[in-house]
């Protein structure tokens, strides 16, 4: 006799709650008023986000002579950051559109919080390309044609920053109409909920007059698989455009062709770090522990021990690359990473994306919540460095000996840097005040996952596994049966 399904499947919610405990699970905390700690995290991040503005308006208004560079060393922190935060912003339109093509029922849980990561990740990305423009104010002009006394000026489509552009702004465009569009379901459900006229008045203009009737329904999952559709391709095109800003140039440790697919890669790594570091945090205060349940954190460490290898390949394979090829500026590039004087930021980051994520193979690390937090961070901060690494490494030492030079990054950078980091974390925290942080709707259709294990028979499996064979559809935003309360 074959396993019986308790040994198959774990429940997505835990404890089989009702689905009007769902509703107030998840709408209850930004209902009611912010706790102390809330208000002392933001105040701190708002905190952090001042400061880092008022580096930004310094360096503004004195020049961009304010940051560490030099004659060899051009790009450093700013394009530094501005990779990193674009990989960061990858794992939210993986989660909802890939991971939603391919019917993952685990991702319900986390897709709305990492939707919204996205979009604040990449605002934050978007400042570095404005900012090493030195004067940002004449930025649309150098985006688009520009009439003169001389005919149109065109834009000058070589340059990586136009590259740069096009490809963030699409970005940014189709997850923001991908994720308002999985929102307006949850939206209806907060507006019938309101009780003062001014919030009911905002979420029924958002929520676009959500009747629930079958009919919406089967509108809202045509554009949202057609939005997926389209979102998917972006997951790849957006980080390769990135690598190509260094992929095309002839400056040894740049000029190979592995890089598209490993910054994406990389992006996807320190994407679902960053996730995984929220919703532990998330989780754990909004007290919805039972609906982002430790299985969604064990895919996720899964998910980054695979990515963490494809990188660490990637890592081996450019050597190798530099060793077979025998072209000397390429390798003394590489022999310069790892021995040169600054060695130690390449071995942070193989000893953070290679080697630490490697506790995960075993069950009892990737289900540990501390060791799970923990790693989540050291992630981060080695994807940080593979950045600068590949940036600063490949050009503090180039063909000539008589330019070389070192960095060292200003006060102004560093604040910059944290100024960031301030802004997307406060627009997270406003994030869990005003939205849904958990996608009802889509919980809600995968209820039949949360039955106790002993209430589902060999037999309701079967029958439910020929059902889906035979091609019945199983919408994976299908509202379920309606219930008192919800």
């Amino acid at each position: 006799m074959s396993a019986p399904v308790s040994q198959l499947r774990q429940p997505l919610v835990l404890g089989n709650p009702p689905l009007a405990q769902i509703t107030n699970d998840v709408l209850v905390p930004m209902e009611t008023k912010p706790s102390t700690m809330w208000w002392g995290t933001f105040a701190v991040t708002m905190t952090m986000l001042v400061v880092g503005f008022s580096a930004i308006g310094w360096q503004i208004y004195e020049g961009i002579g304010t940051w560490g560079l030099n004659k060899t060393i051009g790009w450093g922190f700013d394009i530094t950051n501005f990779v990193f935060w674009v990989g960061i912003g990858h794992a939210g339109t993986l989660i909802s559109a890939i991971l939603f093509l391919f019917r993952q029922k685990w991702r319900t849980s986390i897709n709305r919080s990492a939707e919204a990561m996205t979009l604040f990740a990449v605002m934050c990305a978007a400042l570095f390309p404005l900012i090493h423009m030195g004067r940002p104010w004449f930025g649309a002009l150098w985006f688009v044609p520009s009439p003169n006394f001389r005919g149109p000026l065109w834009t000058n489509f070589r340059s990586p920053l136009i590259w740069d552009f096009f490809a963030i702004s699409t970005y940014f465009t189709i997850s923001a109409v991908f994720w308002f569009i999985g929102l307006i379901p949850d939206l209806a459900t907060v507006r019938d909920r309101c009780t003062t006229p001014v919030r009911r008045a905002i979420y029924s203009t958002l929520s676009l007059g959500w009747s629930g009737s079958n009919k919406t329904w089967v509108h809202y999952e045509t554009v949202y698989m057609l939005l997926a559709g389209l979102s998917t391709p972006l997951v790849l095109s957006v980080h390769t455009i990135v690598s190509m800003d260094f992929a095309t140039s002839v400056i040894p440790g740049w000029h190979t062709t592995i890089f598209p697919p490993y910054f994406v890669a990389g992006a996807i790594f320190s994407g679902f770090a960053m996730v995984l570091t929220l919703l532990i945090v998330t989780r754990k205060v909004l007290n919805i522990e039972h609906l982002i349940t430790v299985k969604h954190l064990e895919n996720m460490a899964l998910i980054i021990t695979t990515t963490g290898m494809m990188v660490g390949l990637a890592y081996g394979t450019e050597f190798l690359i530099s060793w077979y090829g025998g072209n000397n500026y390429e390798g003394f590039t590489f022999y310069n990473r790892a021995f040169g004087p600054m060695a130690w930021s390449y071995w942070i980051m193989v000893s953070c994306n290679v080697i630490s994520p490697q506790v995960f193979w075993f069950k009892k690390m990737r289900t540990s919540i501390p060791v799970m937090f923990v790693m989540s961070l050291v992630v981060n901060v080695g994807m940080w460095f593979e950045r600068f690494v590949i940036i600063v490494t490949s050009l503090h030492r180039d063909y000539l000996p008589s330019s070389w030079a070192m960095y060292q990054p200003t006060w102004v950078e560093g604040l910059t840097l944290l100024g960031t980091f301030g802004l997307f974390f406060s627009l997270f925290l406003l994030f869990t005040r005003v939205l849904p942080v958990i996608a009802i709707a889509e919980v809600k259709s995968i209820k039949r996952f949360a039955q106790p294990h002993s209430a589902k028979t060999e037999h309701s499996a079967k029958t439910e596994h020929a059902a889906h064979a035979a091609g019945v559809p199983s919408l994976a935003h299908a509202p379920a049966a309606p219930e008192k309360g919800v």
